[in-house]
């Protein structure tokens, strides 16, 4: 998959008239931009800091010390249906966007929906922690987290590969134009590092 991505991503930037590339990267980059704000705006409420103690600080904004027994599912349930919005809003923002035609399979995989409403609605019934990460719900949001993780890190992995053989030796601006779209595009820079203990509470000591 990193392979196919990153030739396609390449045959649009080689292209004679990057124009487009460039039309489109700063369309995508403004949508992402703008979800992350509002994303931020959300992460740095009282209740909406749940989403950097239950995932991890992968925007950047410090958790301050805050645990997750410091919330409970309902505060979840509140930050997600607004993070689903934002999500709502970005795919909305995609919509309208045409990409270039060799990038028409990537633009796809990086305007992903991504389970959260569900999660969000099952956070909203839950009646502990323990109970919500057990739920089907948060496998399958854990399971997306981890999807995404692995295809940028394949694609980074690509990249390295190619400009430690050279390949961008003609081209030097190409590594890090790549990197920016790669970035932006699949919000490499803000993913959870270990999706897998998304909002996992601490095993309980046994008395």
């Amino acid at each position: 998959m990193a392979a196919a991505l990153l030739a396609a991503l390449l045959a649009t930037a080689c292209g004679s008239d990057e124009t487009p590339l460039t039309d489109y990267t700063e369309q995508i980059e403004a949508v992402f931009e703008r979800g992350l704000s509002r994303y931020e705006e959300v992460a740095e409420t009282p209740q909406g800091k749940v989403l950097l103690v239950g995932q991890g600080s992968h925007v950047g904004l410090a958790v301050d010390g805050a645990v997750l027994a410091d919330f409970t599912p309902e505060d979840l349930h509140v930050a997600l249906e607004q993070v689903a919005d934002i999500q709502d809003e970005a795919l909305a923002s995609a919509a309208a966007i045409e990409p270039p035609e060799e990038l028409a399979d990537l633009h796809v995989l990086y305007f992903r929906e991504l389970p959260i409403r569900a999660l969000a609605a099952r956070a909203g019934t839950a009646n502990d922690w323990e109970e919500l990460s057990a739920s089907p719900e948060m496998a399958a949001y854990r399971l997306a987290l981890a999807a995404d993780n692995e295809v940028c890190a394949e694609l980074q992995a690509t990249l390295d590969a190619t400009t430690a053989r050279g390949g961008f030796v003609d081209a030097p601006w190409l590594p890090g134009q790549l990197e920016e779209i790669v970035d932006y595009a699949l919000g490499c820079g803000s993913l959870p590092q270990n999706p897998e203990d998304a909002y996992r509470p601490p095993p309980t000591s046994a008395p």
